[in-house]
């Protein structure tokens, strides 16, 4: 894979704090939510941070394949719906986690399946960013957010010695 022109490196620690403080963003919205549809796999640290903080108990999946060789999104395949108590009246009082949304497509697909639910998300990208209720931090269409579970530690070369052979 080569690397995308702007990269964004999110540490655990980052990516914790920027959860929480989605889970803050939504103990403060007055519905009172019965559960979490999960997006996986992005979304099931959110989730799980995102549980704890509101305590909540009932979380399902729905397991959406976008990325092929985390370099381009291909062709979207739903491998598991989301069941029942969930869908019941459409998802409302349902909170969507991801931990990104970028072009949007696979926000639609779970959109599409529980309408009245509330989509968060810990980052969103400007052409995924209308199908988010809440979020914590957008970045750029051209940014790839590197998360934590993706990483491993290697020397990094500091940004001027990238603009010195521009």
């Amino acid at each position: 894979m080569s690397l995308p022109e702007k990269a964004f490196p999110v540490s655990w620690d980052q990516f914790h704090r920027d959860a929480r403080a989605l889970a803050w963003r939504l103990a403060s919205e007055r519905t009172k939510w019965r559960g979490i549809a999960c997006i996986t796999r992005g979304g099931l640290v959110p989730a799980a941070i995102i549980a704890r903080e509101l305590d909540l108990r009932l979380i399902d999946t729905v397991c959406i394949a976008s990325y092929h060789e985390y370099s381009t999104q291909g062709q979207l395949s739903v491998i598991k719906e989301l069941g029942a108590p969930l869908t019941d009246n459409d998802g409302e009082g349902v909170l969507i986690v991801d931990d990104l949304t970028d072009t949007g497509q696979t926000a639609a697909i779970v959109r599409a399946m529980i309408p009245k639910a509330h989509f968060a998300t810990v980052y969103a990208k400007p052409k995924g960013r209308a199908l988010v209720d809440t979020f914590i931090t957008e970045v750029s269409q051209d940014t790839w957010i590197f998360f934590p579970w993706d990483l491993g530690f290697t020397f990094q070369k500091p940004i001027s010695d990238e603009n010195e052979k521009r």
